[in-house]
């Protein structure tokens, strides 16, 4: 009969399909709960209610770096993958069950903004990973610590808080982070802490971390920043000549900003201030010696004592060496010998002077070589106004190019001398404040006026008229000397004569004599002449001598009886 006949294949699929209700396909997919029937060969078998168990690794089932606590009995949750494979098993994994589960749970998490705990169980390329309860998050090597860690190990395999950046479940991707928690933290311990301090509390701390400015110390969950130039009151070029990492110092709080929440930090505040009474201490004109500390374009600073500094402008380092770079007189750590020019206790400035702990060598040159003396140095250098002579103590002096020779103009006479050559000349004038010597070569030639005595030492007196020899005829004017043997000087083209016919220096021949009205001395005391001072000064005598116009002699009937008398005169 058909009724009592076996089943086939499709009667039985058919069965199957009708007994579970077409449910086998509504569990692919799906996190159900199943009971563990037995364990075999680090693996679980698990019963979820279809046809055929599963089996599911033990390790799925462990935390990372721990043994799987399960034993017969114990319902779990597994994700069905396949309801049946190829060899008409369940496919189960526990580790897909809890990361759907994972996801789920993290997707509110990170809506919420809440902290989830991970454990760091592997390292990956630019960060580490992180099981969340089932889910991987990446966590980069940024986010592990506040400061970089060098060697994570300690945190791998511990149950920890992180904060989730980023998530994908399309993609599958969480990035979270240790470090936001850390600075969550910490921010909530340096808002506690820093309530309990004060400004000018004294408080000890940990140097954490060393830099070119400063350095940064832990006072106990919250850093504060010593500057460099709080560290002492001497002067610090790098913090670590005083402090090293790991150190625990007594400092002072400065100042304390609870907006942004920062704290300065001092310790040369716990020492007494030398700058107080530094007036009295160092009292101007004061000769002290100090050490060479540090050198600059504009000067070198020298340490009276700790904490006490003055500066060298450049001007006040010597005497003789100008526009010369400060290092190239002193050396750093020198010992030196200054003089105090100026304290200023509420600047904290001192103002020091190299070259007044040394005698003034213009003072010194002045009592040595007075005015008239003659000298010999060698010429230092050649300008286009005159030559610098090197002097005794190492000053110049200078001869202007119109001091240089007689008779010849102050560019040929600066042509007849070279650098290092030796010469003499005679001191014109010292200007010690100024720190100017005038020196004079022409003076040392035969004929030429004493310096310093012109009237004595020439003969000659202002408006004296005298008979003069022509040396020289030029166009400006003749070069004369009076007598044979005396003083040299030059009358001016417009001092020839009154009328212009008369202002015609060749008129005149080498070795003429002529009448001439000494009218002064130029800056070499070198006389100068006039024809025309004297021919007016003659009028006006004569005038005065023999009656005016107006009593009726004529001009020329009053000079002619002048000429006349002053040519008896000279029979």
């Amino acid at each position: 009969m058909a009724s009592s006949a076996s089943p086939s294949r499709d009667d039985f699929a058919a069965l199957l399909n009708e007994s579970l209700g077409g449910e086998n396909e509504s569990f692919e997919g799906r996190v159900v709960k199943g009971t563990v029937t037995g364990i075999e060969n680090d693996m679980a078998v698990i019963d979820v209610g279809l046809k055929s168990e599963g089996r599911v690794p033990l390790r799925e089932f462990a935390a990372p770096g721990q043994k799987a606590d399960l034993k017969v009995g114990d319902e779990v949750e597994v994700y069905v993958d396949r309801v049946e494979n190829v060899h008409g098993e369940a496919m189960l994994s526990r580790d897909r069950a809890r990361r759907e589960a994972a996801w789920d749970k993290l997707e509110a998490e990170f809506t919420e903004s809440a902290r989830v705990e991970g454990v760091i169980f592997g390292r990956v390329k630019g960060g580490f990973t992180v099981d969340l309860n089932g889910a991987v998050a990446f966590l980069p090597g940024s986010q592990v610590d506040i400061r970089p860690v060098r060697d994570v190990t300690p945190l791998m395999d511990i149950p920890q808080p992180f904060q989730i950046l980023k998530m994908d479940r399309r993609r599958g991707n969480i990035v979270v982070s240790r470090r936001a928690i850390l600075e969550e933290t910490r921010a909530e311990q340096r808002s506690g802490l820093i309530q309990t301090l004060t400004e000018g509390q004294v408080i000890e701390g940990v140097v954490k971390n060393i830099t070119d400015y400063g350095a940064f110390v832990d006072l106990g969950g919250i850093d504060g920043l010593l500057h460099v130039t709080d560290l002492s009151y001497k002067r610090i070029n790098h913090p670590s000549e005083m402090i090293n990492i790991g150190d625990t110092v007594k400092v002072q709080i400065i100042r304390i900003n609870r907006e942004t929440q920062r704290i300065s930090l001092g310790m040369k505040q716990l020492e007494s201030d030398p700058w107080e009474g530094a007036s009295a201490k160092y009292p101007v004109g004061a000769k002290l010696t100090g050490r060479v500390t540090n050198i600059t374009e504009y000067g070198a600073f020298v340490e009276l004592e700790a904490g006490i500094e003055g500066l060298v402008h450049v001007s006040e380092m010597s005497w003789t060496k100008k526009n010369v770079h400060p290092g190239k007189i002193v050396s750093t750590s020198q010992e030196v010998d200054v003089v105090i020019l100026e304290v200023d206790e509420d600047k904290r400035r001192i103002s020091l002077g190299l070259k007044q702990a040394i005698n003034n060598p213009w003072e010194a040159f002045a009592a040595a070589h007075p005015v008239g003396s003659t000298v010999e140095g060698e010429v230092k250098n050649a300008t286009e106004f005159g030559l610098f002579i090197g002097l005794d103590g190492d000053v110049d002096g200078m001869v202007h190019m119109s001091d240089i020779a007689w008779g010849i103009s102050g560019e040929d006479a600066l042509n007849l001398h070279r650098k290092g050559e030796s010469v003499q000349a005679i001191v014109l004038d010292i200007d010690v404040e100024k720190e100017r010597i005038s020196l004079g070569m022409k003076q040392l030639e035969k004929g030429a006026p004493a310096v310093g005595g012109v009237a004595a030492a020439s003969g000659l007196n202002k408006n004296e008229v005298v008979t003069v020899t022509v040396l020289e005829v030029r166009d400006g004017g003749l070069e004369v000397q009076v007598g044979d043997d005396g003083a040299t000087g030059f009358v001016k083209r417009t001092d020839l004569g009154r009328d212009r016919d008369e202002q015609r220096p060749e008129r005149f021949q080498v070795g003429q004599k002529l009448d001439a009205m000494v009218t002064g001395f130029d800056r070499s005391k070198k006389p100068t002449f006039s024809v025309k001072a004297m021919q007016i000064a003659e009028e006006k005598q004569a005038v005065a001598q023999y009656g005016s116009s107006d009593s009726g002699a004529s001009l020329g009937d009053i000079l002619g009886e002048a000429l006349k008398a002053r040519s008896e005169d000279k029979k």
